[in-house]
């Protein structure tokens, strides 16, 4: 992937995966605000499977009119208020330290279906400048505790070893160029979670399967909604 950071290119998914005309009928969607996401790896079952384990990998991108690329970064980069941007699925935020274009950031994440799970989350996310039209940046997960009682008095985090392993890592990988009249907003998620116990397939199956793309189109989505209202006048 540090091989798409490149300042000319193929440097979106949609760009290098597919023919022309199906770049122009995506790149219509996109401008008619949809977000498009697929599966990378393990599409055929809930992930790729590793020993205990599943291995999570979703890629997708979102077309933002009227909007620079440093209006993006400004907003991606106030973590201070992404519980504001990306509510329901962030719950509390905090920057926690910065250095130049490295940020360290606590995260609070709630992901429903049939479940509901909420993680404390730490993370590490380098902003990598490529041009004046193109970036990228990483995020990359350094702490994750399972939330036991969220929003009450008794609120606390599970030890590691008695969570649920909904989520125990999460690394993602975005690709911003402003061009067309807008930005492309891409992110590729890469997240790790338990396998699924025999026997609870009914229950932990929806979930494990279902959150990382569902999670990945709210991401994208959300992200294009708050940059349109942050900058009403640039539509």
């Amino acid at each position: 992937m540090n091989a798409d950071c490149k300042p000319n290119g193929a440097f979106l998914w949609i760009d290098r995966a597919w023919d022309e005309s199906a770049r122009l009928r995506a790149k219509e969607q996109l401008r008619n605000g949809q977000v498009l996401a697929q599966c990378v790896a393990g599409c055929d079952s809930s992930g790729v499977p590793i020993p205990g384990g599943l291995i999570h990998d979703w890629v997708g991108v979102v077309f933002v009119p009227g909007v620079s690329l440093p209006q993006t970064l400004s907003l991606l980069q106030d973590y201070g208020h992404a519980q504001d941007y990306y509510r329901p699925d962030v719950t509390r935020s905090k920057l926690l330290s910065r250095s130049g274009n490295s940020f360290q950031v606590f995260l609070q994440l709630k992901q429903t279906d049939v479940l509901t799970v909420v993680f404390n989350t730490e993370n590490r996310i380098l902003y990598i400048p490529l041009s004046a039209s193109r970036g990228c940046s990483t995020s990359h997960s350094v702490r994750i505790a399972e939330v036991a009682n969220a929003g009450s008095p008794q609120e606390h985090e599970k030890p590691a070893d008695s969570d649920s392993g909904f989520l125990w890592r999460l690394d993602s990988y975005w690709r911003l160029e402003e061009a067309n009249g807008g930005v492309y907003i891409q992110c590729r998620a890469i997240s790790l979670t338990r396998d699924i116990p025999p026997g609870l397939t009914w229950v932990v199956a929806p979930f494990i399967k279902d959150i990382p793309g569902k999670s990945l189109r709210f991401t994208l989505g959300a992200t294009r909604a708050a940059l349109l209202r942050k900058f009403p006048a640039a539509r």
